[in-house]
């Protein structure tokens, strides 16, 4: 399995792929480093004071803890369960998470369906989910949005270079962000791209499946969500069909 995840964020579908006996080659395109300027503390307190609360990551929930306390008695959104569990561990109790976990999946949630005049804050990284806030802006949604990491570009290491060029077996890439797919595909070198592009897909949603044919991947199947188990088991299922 080929993993896009940011750099030191590749643990739970490493076990995901342990678990149906594959090994995991770490593709990490960027790392992700928290903001903690006085700019962004004003937009965390900002997205804060809102009534209504989302967050995009387990990472955007923990770089905002530290930046303030997260506060209860709102009703909080989670784009997925690994940042539900994180609010929760927060002592935030009640949390609304999509059973589709990613963007399309949260903005499909009944609740976020008329949103006319709701102040909504939303923790996220720069560049990330980019089509939340349009959309609920859309909906006629004030969103206070606040970054609090920054996703920095980062060369592969020559060793993980070298094990993608030695593939052998057939491979799996987990896809669950457009944008690191994206950041890899423009910084590969020329010999790299074919044993990449000869590997199956394995997407979390539609767009993404999308994204990946019309990067030249040939392969491409779409999971019941961008949970590490999820994305193995339907690799699993069509790897023997």
């Amino acid at each position: 399995m080929l993993s896009l995840r940011p750099s030191g964020g590749h643990a739970p579908l490493r076990r995901a792929a342990a678990a149906h006996g594959a090994r995991l080659l770490a593709l990490s395109p960027w790392r992700l480093q928290r903001l903690h300027d006085d700019a962004t503390r004003a937009a965390v307190a900002a997205a804060c004071a809102a009534p209504w609360l989302l967050a995009t990551s387990p990472e955007a929930v923990a770089a905002a803890h530290a930046l303030q306390p997260l506060p209860r008695g709102r009703r909080w959104l989670a784009i997925g369960s690994g940042t539900a569990t994180r609010l929760r561990r927060l002592g935030i109790a009640e949390v609304t998470q999509p059973e589709r976990m990613d963007s399309e999946g949260l903005l499909a949630l009944p609740l976020l369906q008329d949103v006319r005049g709701r102040d909504i804050g939303l923790l996220t990284g720069r560049g990330g989910r980019d089509a939340l806030a349009p959309a609920l802006q859309a909906r006629g949604a004030l969103v206070r949005r606040a970054d609090v990491y920054a996703r920095i570009a980062r060369p592969l290491p020559a060793r993980a270079l070298h094990a993608l060029c030695a593939l052998e077996a057939p491979a799996w890439l987990a896809l669950s962000s457009g944008g690191a797919l994206q950041q890899l595909l423009a910084t590969l070198p020329g010999e790299a791209r074919a044993p990449l592009l000869r590997a199956r897909v394995v997407a979390a949603s539609t767009r993404l499946a999308q994204l990946a044919r019309a990067s030249g991947f040939d392969d491409v199947i779409v999971a019941a969500s961008a949970r590490p188990r999820e994305l193995m088991a339907a690799a699993a299922r069509a790897a023997l069909a």
